[in-house]
């Protein structure tokens, strides 16, 4: 299924919100008190560092990110690609269109051209397979929350604990041919758009080009949907304080 992208949509990938980095949530109160007014919400993932379905702790942690987005998604379209930091989303997000791994690249539509997004960890290795396999699948998470909940919440906050001492804005060598190995010649589109990797970059590959997004969780940035004469769709890098024009390589 095709799904519209709008223009003036907000983009946001990799925030990593928790309750040590809670910029996000400035972030959708904006939203809600209307003074930002996306005409779409766009998430694609990691969006929050811990967020699984079944581990009740990581919604208790994220009940007020989690509250506004749900009185956000009653009033404009909100989709939420899921990540490997947020997963196992729908009954916790009842308005928002929710997609998990196995249904991305989603299909997005924008002036006659075609759009795939999807978080990043699509097309990996086995061995990462594997293991996004393990940490979503529904048995395991039950008995995390158990273990979790038995020994007061000591798994979830020594994870909260790593991850906010993670530097999520590490420039990748090679990224570029990275990129061309693991997506070259598997998908016809006119614009891919991906989070995970965190890089700020765009280029041309054969058949679309590639755009990477920077995480909101450095430096609070987001993208806006703009209509482009030369290129179709043009993203428009924003902060809360400055805009700047989505830069390419």
């Amino acid at each position: 299924m095709c799904h519209n992208l709008k223009e003036g949509a907000f983009v946001v990938s990799d925030a990593h919100y928790s309750h040590i980095r809670k910029d996000f949530l400035d972030f959708l109160k904006a939203i809600k008190e209307k003074q930002l007014l996306p005409t779409q919400l766009i998430l694609l993932g990691d969006i929050f560092d811990t967020l699984f379905g079944q581990v009740s702790f990581t919604l208790e942690i994220n009940r007020e990110a989690i509250d506004i987005l749900n009185e956000i998604s009653k009033e404009i379209e909100v989709i939420y690609l899921e990540g490997n930091h947020d997963f196992n989303l729908k009954k916790i997000f009842p308005y928002i269109k929710v997609f998990n791994i196995k249904s991305q690249p989603v299909e997005m539509s924008f002036n006659k051209q075609k759009i795939l997004l999807s978080h990043g960890d699509i097309e990996s290795p086995l061995g990462y397979n594997i293991y996004t396999a393990i940490i979503r699948n529904r048995f395991v998470l039950s008995i995390l929350n158990l273990f979790n909940n038995l020994f007061n919440h000591i798994i979830v906050k020594k994870l909260d604990e790593y991850l906010s001492k993670k530097d999520d804005c590490i420039e990748l060598v090679g990224f570029e041919e990275y990129i061309k190995r693991r997506l070259l010649d598997k998908y016809s589109c006119d614009f891919f758009i991906e989070g995970h990797f965190h890089q700020n970059k765009s280029f041309k590959l054969k058949d679309f080009r590639y755009i990477n997004l920077a995480a909101f969780a450095c430096n609070q940035r987001y993208f806006i949907v703009k209509s482009s004469k030369d290129v179709g769709l043009l993203l428009q890098e924003d902060t809360f304080t400055k805009a700047q024009q989505y830069q390419e390589t």
